[in-house]
């Protein structure tokens, strides 16, 4: 069963910047688009980035130029540098599959970033 474990959250004041990564059992980050999504409370989860496996990346709008999404196929690893953080970023951050595939039923418990004003 694939697994997917997020981990770099935390405490951030605004205009911080954090790297989360994204550790997944198997080849599957290796050869599918995979992507950083957010959940803050009360709102529907939401896809930020994502990055094909030969590297082309996607940003929502409203990270487009704060967030840097990379991988490291070798390692199983997908990455999210963030910068220039602001309050409306905090939400409990998870990886997954991005379009055009499916993500993985099973979600990780996800890693919360908090960024404060």
């Amino acid at each position: 069963q694939v697994q997917l474990v997020e981990s770099g959250g935390g405490l951030v004041q605004a205009g911080g910047s954090l790297r989360l990564a994204c550790a997944a059992s198997g080849r599957i980050a290796s050869i599918n688009t995979m992507g950083w999504y957010r959940q803050a409370p009360g709102k529907q989860r939401e896809l930020v980035a994502s990055i094909s496996s030969g590297g082309t990346t996607n940003y929502a709008d409203a990270v487009k130029g704060r967030f840097t999404i990379s991988r490291d196929n070798a390692k199983n690893t997908m990455y999210l540098q963030m910068g220039s953080l602001k309050p409306e970023d905090t939400a409990v951050y998870y990886c997954n599959l991005a379009w055009p595939f499916k993500p993985l039923d099973s979600w990780g418990q996800g890693t919360q970033v908090t960024v404060s004003s």
